[in-house]
């Protein structure tokens, strides 16, 4: 009960002082921000619930075999979320750019319904075999797919409507958002094991709730600097023609300016690196310390969900910290700081599992990682910006979705067989990678922040 008031107290007051500082927006940006932060929530909160009853649903839905097996059937489940994110990021980036962001937050919610309502209606493994596993894991598959989309959307949307500083923390509350969303599917899905409810009725629920959630964002207008990057171009385009062919060249240049802006690549492989960091923190804190909790101290399903709701909650009460710190921190120098901490921790982790007696000791690893872990919130609007406007979501979803596959297969299968054949040491065959990635992309990004006078001067924390 201490762990849900504290954390209905923080999410109020943050809550309230971020409206306090948007009393300046008008009445439709202020609910187009609710709206997506909903919508990002309930996105989650769908996307999460598989993921949380995984110990439960994983048995129902695919065959039982050995635990070795059992661990490898259990990482494809957990892929099969990010397998379609790639294609998913390709077809809502080309909408998202050509068409607008509104689109894709509507349909990628959605299709997040109806994943949800076929789930929620398929038979067993017992009842049909291996067809069940076919279906839940395409199932996780168009998930994925919608995710990568309303998440880069949402957040777009939003870093595109707000100017810095609050733009930080506005985007940052997207993120939050889904955050909530998985802390609230633990919940559920701790209750589930609890009480006895049918885990069919919370797919239910779920699919009617994200259907409600994208009828709502049809009312959203379309993000303002896009609409104003389109209609530039547009007008270019009309008072070209008007001018007849002669002003054909006058044509293509107005048109580039817009379309043929190049992405540098060092920038898009920046950014890849930073969306690296995040893929090992989760799967280790939430699956891998799991397996320990079942195999080493013998933990229930019910129990190792119990234990990993309170991780999360100390993940979103860390969250909301970092966030309030962008009040006076620019969002980078705080990403830094707890990559400089994370870094010693890291190194330490395998020589604190072979010596860990007890859960509660898992349970400060697994806390530790999360907080400290190599999240891109509060940093994400600085990240997106860096692209131009009418590539931007493409680039930006694709390369997160892919460092999300890459990271995320070679994390669940690599810790597999990492740590059979080297114990916990080989955990960091994988952690030291991926944060030294991480650190890098960071660094790169500062430079870019400094070069366009975005980024503090030496001894001051926050750009005015």
């Amino acid at each position: 009960m201490f762990w849900f008031t504290f954390i209905k107290v923080q999410y109020k007051t943050q809550l309230q002082n971020e409206m306090r500082e948007i009393l300046n927006l008008d009445r439709k940006t202020k609910e187009s921000i609710i709206l997506l932060q909903i919508g990002t929530f309930l996105e989650y909160f769908d996307l999460m619930l598989f993921v949380h009853m995984a110990v439960v649903l994983n048995e129902l839905f695919f065959p039982k075999s050995d635990p070795f097996t059992t661990s490898l059937i259990t990482a494809f489940s957990f892929c099969s979320t990010f397998i379609l994110k790639p294609v998913g990021a390709l077809l809502f980036g080309y909408i998202g750019d050509k068409i607008g962001r509104k689109h894709t937050v509507v349909i990628t919610t959605m299709l997040m319904a109806i994943s949800c309502l076929i789930m929620a209606n398929v038979p067993t493994y017992a009842q049909i075999g291996i067809t069940a596993s076919w279906v839940i894991t395409i199932c996780r598959g168009l998930q994925g797919m919608s995710s990568i989309g309303e998440s880069v959307g949402a957040e777009l949307y939003t870093a595109e409507m707000i100017k810095p500083p609050l733009r930080y923390r506005a985007v940052a509350l997207i993120g939050l958002a889904g955050v909530i969303g998985m802390v609230v599917s633990l919940i559920v899905a701790r209750l589930v094991l609890s009480i006895g409810i049918s885990w069919r009725i919370v797919f239910w629920i779920g699919a009617l709730i994200a259907l409600v959630g994208s009828l709502a964002r049809i009312t959203l207008r379309e993000s303002p600097e896009f609409s104003d990057a389109k209609r530039k171009m547009q007008n270019a385009i009309r008072n070209s023609k008007e001018d007849g062919l002669e002003n054909i060249a006058k044509l293509f240049s107005s048109t580039n300016k817009y379309l043929d802006e190049k992405v540098c690549k060092k920038t898009s492989l920046a950014y890849f690196m930073v969306f690296c960091g995040w893929p090992f923190c989760f799967y280790f804190s939430y699956v891998h310390c799991g397996g320990i909790l079942k195999n080493q101290f013998d933990y229930t399903k019910e129990a190792v969900i119990n234990q990993n709701l309170i991780v999360s909650l100390v993940n979103l009460v860390g969250l909301f910290s970092f966030v309030w710190l962008t009040k006076k921190i620019h969002p980078l120098i705080i990403l830094k700081w707890k990559v400089l901490i994370y870094i010693p921790f890291i190194c330490i982790v395998p020589w604190l599992l072979s010596r860990a007696e007890s859960a509660s000791s898992i349970l400060v690893i697994q806390c530790l990682s999360v907080v400290f872990g190599n999240s891109t919130i509060p940093a994400k609007a600085v990240f997106l910006m860096h692209f131009p406007i009418f590539k931007r979501f493409r680039y930006a979803s694709f390369i997160t979705a892919i460092s999300h596959v890459l990271l995320y297969i070679l994390t669940s299968f690599g810790l597999v067989y990492a740590v059979y054949y080297f114990s916990h040491y080989g955990i960091l065959f994988i952690s030291l990678p991926t944060t030294l990635s991480f650190l890098f992309g960071v660094l790169y990004f500062t430079k870019l922040e400094k070069e366009i006078g975005s980024y503090p001067l030496e001894g001051e924390w926050q750009v005015r």
